[in-house]
């Protein structure tokens, strides 16, 4: 455990178990690059739209004719399904 000494600042490592300690006298430092985990699309990426219902509909911005949406049910059995437009 490192301790901080409220007098003179200097710092030193302590067991928590017996009474040794260790003065830290130098600049230590100490630095783990960790991996970045690859991200995994959890809704499936554009093949989920494959499959998605879709209704007929006349987009007042694009004009498309179609509008598809998906439900999900991402919480408990008894909340209502969530919808992906």
């Amino acid at each position: 455990m490192l301790i901080i000494s409220a007098e003179g600042g200097a710092n030193k490592w302590a067991c928590q178990t017996c009474p040794y300690e260790f003065p830290i006298e130098k600049l230590m430092v100490s630095r783990t690059r960790l991996q970045r985990k690859a991200v995994d699309d959890v809704l499936g990426g554009d093949a989920m739209w494959a499959d998605a219902d879709k209704t007929k509909v006349a987009c007042p911005k694009c004009e498309h004719d179609w509008a598809y949406f998906m439900q999900l049910q991402i919480r408990s059995a008894d909340e209502p399904m969530t919808t992906l437009r």
